[in-house]
């Protein structure tokens, strides 16, 4: 296993979290000087904010343990491609680059959609890998919805029959 598959393991552990508490199955880590400084999974449903992503919350956890806005020397692992949001978050973090195991085609920033990641308008560009451990993310996210599918098909039916 890669240095980057194991960190990229640590993210989809981060992701396992929010799905099991029903949550879309996304993760996060930050990683500076080969160690973890700021860990985050999907919480939006669950803290009721539309703020709570797998990212910001790593990139919190990680400013608060450099005693830093700027995360120059870090590397970020995402199960999932960022949304604009957190593609934002990350350029404002100055976080030089990004590790991404599956793909968004309806709203990744980081190419799929946009690439914010590497927009030349911006102060600062973000070097991204994509696809690292690519199968087993996408695997998990297929996963979770066919089961989602499935709880709402039985919950409909139930709610027929009543």
């Amino acid at each position: 296993m890669t240095r980057e598959e194991k960190y990229m393991k640590a993210a989809i552990r981060e992701a396992k979290k929010a799905w099991a508490l029903g949550e879309v199955p996304i993760g996060c880590v930050i990683v500076y000087e080969d160690k973890i400084i700021g860990r985050g999974y999907n919480r939006r449903m669950v803290d009721h904010s539309a703020l709570a992503h797998a990212e910001i919350a790593a990139i919190k956890k990680a400013c608060k343990r450099m005693g830093d806005w700027r995360l120059e020397e870090c590397e970020l692992y995402v199960t999932l491609e960022p949304c604009p949001m957190c593609a934002g978050a990350i350029v404002q973090a100055r976080i030089p680059k990004v590790y991404i195991g599956s793909m968004n085609p309806k709203a990744g920033c980081a190419g799929s959609v946009l690439n914010l990641l590497d927009e030349k308008g911006f102060n600062h560009q973000v070097e991204t890998e994509e696809g690292l451990l690519g199968e087993e993310c996408s695997m998990m996210l297929k996963e979770f919805f066919k089961e989602l599918r499935e709880k709402r098909k039985k919950k409909k039916e139930e709610k027929a029959g009543k």
